[in-house]
């Protein structure tokens, strides 16, 4: 693609300020901090790229809000320690050429000579395969001499991109001076199949919400970008100045394509009652979520009904700032997953309503996020004294995020034998809230279900229970999300069917004695898939495909209902694909209870799979004690866990990363590693890794709980390593080992295993086939994963000849007399007689 580079230096390239700004990518020269953060302030945008030649100097850039900071190549290899802590994206380098740059690691490569187009490119290409590690491709770009639509689609061939000097740019469609067309330069690299040469065009708002699909032409474009505004392509009218006639015009805010660049993305901000000549805001329907609020908010503002509590709270500031306090309270005091989102969301509408009534948009809100985010320079984060409590700082407490660390040459068996038990959980409390839970639901059926839901959920329903044909309307999802969940549905599914015992056992077992085994669906089965807040399709494919290979008759799925009462269409959309007859709106005890015992709407179950929390776990072990309700569950369940074996050959990245991915599920989480013959410097690094990796993630929070109580044990052998492991029974085990493979006979105890460096436990949770309800708590000893056999149960039978009753008959009548059964040799007996006569 090209790059605009604007000198602020020149007065006479100030009128393209605007028009640059629409773009990504817009490197700035001969500017000092002072004017930068002006035109940041003036265009809005916080994509600029610019030059630094110290440290000092490029934190103040970051902080003021420039994305990428350029460095020259001396100037980066002088610095390069203290940008340990500041992310590749932040950061690009400026060379005369590509030598000596593979040991550079940067986000982007600027490079001044661009003649030896072959070793560029070759640079390029190479560079481009090493993902960033937070996403997004590495680029490299060169500086041409002399710059035409035809050499920026030359070099994008080529994988590179180009610097276009806003000299040499306009927004003129007939520019006469031999300039470049903005929206020409754009195009260069663009890509379109249609006959018409039209691009498809998605059209979004500030926050990336979809407003419809267009298409656009070259001619559309360099209008949308000479006028600030949204100009498409009509394909029967010609060109289209959205909103010129019925007010609901456009402001341009950004203009980009997709990754394969064959669709444009316009990001406007929409005026009037709204996109759609419908009068909605988007072509998919009304607006939802914090946009519909802010739009209600602003309604209410210029014409509130009288009496009503929103106007109350705009002429009332010290009702809204009490609101404000209390709700902010609530929140913090908040526990439980759901009662959190439920006091986040009425946080954010008192919030949002004294913003709305200052003026303030949520598009500024987000303009100031963004700034917020180019900052590398923190603040300490400490609360002003009378919001904090003291803190009592913990000895050897660095801050540090490490596991606990042991040597097993240097404990004692008794300590070994410690570190194999999982924390005490004493479920009688919890049993004793939920056993009157289910109850209720027992005796009150629906009624008890809602009655709950508004307790527990705080969601108010008309109906809890959908019933198949699910409306398609309430399963809409984007194309990638449908194509990952059908990718992740073939894989698990043919996994599982292979393991479906499709053939009848038929077995001789002396002559005229034949015995078989076959198998049979359980007809109807509960799936339990946690949600609310959550978004767990995963769960619901892990579940629900299983059923339907087996063939159960009926499948009913529950899932705790969104605070607008729906289901997570992802879940939905699964549930249709799985072929359930019902979908249960509501969670935790109430939702297992339903499924056991049922209810007017509700079919009675046979047995209940799925994972949940400790109350959920609780109601399905009382389910299953309760000779009533007759229910089988899949298997017991404590916090989830990973143990993973790392020798010399593991790379200490991946290592940390998996430890991790199980250590964020929550505060008991358990993680071990078994370091087999690690040197310092090799164990040094995982955890290096693990600290640096947790504090850039989104629920560091929960890692910091949670790594701590963990541990690694060293060990000189991978026999020592695999013992431990199989004596641990692990639910998750992670081998980044040499050789993984040839370990597996030696795994006697695990829920799934994971061989080596590109088999993370991501892989086996979402999509490579395999079951991700596992046995925890040391349960992978007696217990398998869920799998197809758990859907149904084996048939035995016998037949006998008249052959096979004399040959046995004798055996059988005196085992009955030893066991003194008169009846059962009888039964023999008679018919021996028969055939003895």
């Amino acid at each position: 693609m090209f790059i605009p580079s604007l000198d602020l230096a020149d007065t006479n390239q100030a009128s393209l300020y605007s028009s640059l700004s629409f773009f990504g990518s817009v490197i700035l020269q001969n500017g000092n901090v002072a004017q930068i953060k002006s035109l940041i302030n003036q265009t809005g945008s916080t994509l600029y790229w610019t030059y630094a030649s110290s440290i000092e100097e490029a934190i103040q850039l970051w902080d003021i809000g420039v994305l990428k900071v350029i460095f020259t190549l001396d100037t980066y290899r002088s610095i390069q320690s203290e940008l340990a802590d500041i992310g590749q994206d932040r950061i690009a380098v400026f060379a005369p050429s590509v030598a000596n740059l593979e040991s550079i690691d940067v986000s982007t490569y600027i490079i001044q000579d661009a003649s030896d187009l072959a070793a560029i490119s070759a640079f390029a290409k190479k560079t481009k395969s090493c993902l960033l590690g937070h996403g997004g491709e590495k680029s490299t770009v060169v500086q041409l001499e002399n710059v035409t639509v035809e050499s920026i689609a030359e070099y994008q061939s080529h994988q590179l991109d180009v610097i276009v000097p806003a000299s040499r740019l306009s927004v003129n469609v007939d520019d006469k001076s031999g300039k470049l067309n903005i929206a020409d330069a754009f195009l260069a690299t663009a890509k379109t199949d249609r006959p018409d040469g039209l691009y498809t065009t998605m059209v979004v708002d500030e926050f990336n919400k979809a407003l419809g699909l267009v298409y656009s032409s070259k001619e559309s474009v360099a209008e949308s970008i000479r006028l600030g505004q949204g100009v498409y392509q009509s394909r029967g009218r010609g060109l289209w100045h959205k909103g010129l006639t019925s007010g609901a015009t456009q402001t341009l805010k950004h203009i980009d394509y997709d990754c394969d660049g064959d669709a444009l993305r316009f990001v406007v901000e929409q005026h009037g009652a709204g996109f759609c000549h419908l009068n909605t805001r988007t072509c998919f329907g009304h607006d939802s979520g914090i946009t519909a609020l802010e739009k209600t908010l602003k309604e209410r503002k210029n014409n509130a009904p009288a009496g009503s509590y929103t106007a109350r709270l705009f002429n009332d500031p010290k009702l809204l700032r009490a609101k404000i306090l209390e709700e902010a309270e609530e929140l913090c005091d908040a526990t439980d997953k759901e009662e959190i989102a439920w006091e986040a969301a009425d946080l954010i509408y008192f919030a949002l309503a004294k913003c709305v009534g200052a003026g303030v948009s949520l598009a500024d809100i987000e303009k100031n996020l963004n700034k917020k985010a180019r900052k590398v320079t923190r603040r300490p984060g400490n609360a002003k004294p009378k919001y904090q409590e003291p803190i009592v700082k913990q000895e050897n407490d660095t801050g540090r995020i490490e596991m606990i660390k042991y040597n097993l040459n240097e404990i004692s068996s008794q300590q070994r034998s410690r570190l194999l038990l999982r924390p005490i959980i004493d479920s009688t409390e919890i049993i004793s809230r939920v056993t009157p839970i289910m109850q209720k639901v027992r005796q009150g059926g629906d009624k008890a279900i809602l009655d709950f839901t508004r307790q527990f959920d705080r969601v108010e329903l008309e109906s809890h229970t959908i019933k198949a044909p699910f409306d398609p309307a309430m399963m809409e999802l984007d194309p990638a999300t449908k194509k990952a969940i059908d990718q992740a549905y073939d894989n698990i599914y043919k996994f599982h069917d292979a393991q479906l015992d499709k053939e009848t056992l038929v077995v001789e077992t002396m002559p005229g004695v034949t015995c078989s085994r076959f198998t049979r669906p359980i007809e109807r089965v509960g799936l339990y898939v946690p949600g609310g807040t959550a978004v767990l399709p995963s769960t619901a494919l892990m579940l629900g495909i299983p059923a339907k290979v087996a063939g159960c008759r009926e499948i009913v799925m529950a899932t705790p209902p969104r605070p607008d009462g729906s289901v997570v269409p992802e879940v939905l959309y699964v549930a249709h694909k799985v072929g359930a007859s019902h979908v249960v709106k509501a969670g935790g005890a109430q939702a297992v209870a339903a499924m056991a015992y049922g209810t007017e709407t509700i079919p009675k179950v046979d047995k209940i799979f799925g994972p949940g929390n400790q109350y959920v776990t609780a109601a399905k072990m009382v389910a299953q004690n309760d000779t009533a309700s007759l229910v089988a569950i899949d298997m017991p369940a404590g916090p989830s866990e990973v143990l993973v074996i790392a020798d010399m050959s593991s790379n200490p990245v991946y290592v940390a990363a998996d430890l991790l991915s199980q250590a964020e599920h929550g505060a008991d989480s358990q993680v071990v590693l078994l370091a087999v013959d690690l040197t310092p410097e090799h164990l040094k690094a995982i955890e290096n890794q693990v600290h640096e990796q947790a504090i850039a993630l989104p629920r560091c929070d929960i890692i910091r709980k949670s790594i701590p109580h963990s541990f690694t044990v060293s060990m000189k052998t991978l026999e020592e390593a695999m013992k431990f492991s199989n004596d641990y029974a692990p639910e998750h085990l992670i081998l980044h080992i040499e050789d993984a493979a040839h370990v597996l006979p030696q795994v006697d105890n695990a829920g799934s295993v994971f061989v080596g460096p590109y088999s993370p436990e991501s892989f086996g949770d979402y999509a490579s086939g395999t079951n991700h309800t596992l046995p925890t708590y040391g349960y992978s000893r007696m217990y398998s994963g869920v799998n197809t056999n758990g859907f149904v149960k084996h048939i035995t039978s016998q037949e006998c000849t008249s052959e096979g009753m004399d040959l046995l008959g004798d055996t059988v009548m005196r085992l009955a007399e030893i066991e003194g059964l008169g009846a059962h040799r009888n039964a023999v007996a008679v018919r021996l007689a028969d055939l003895r006569k």
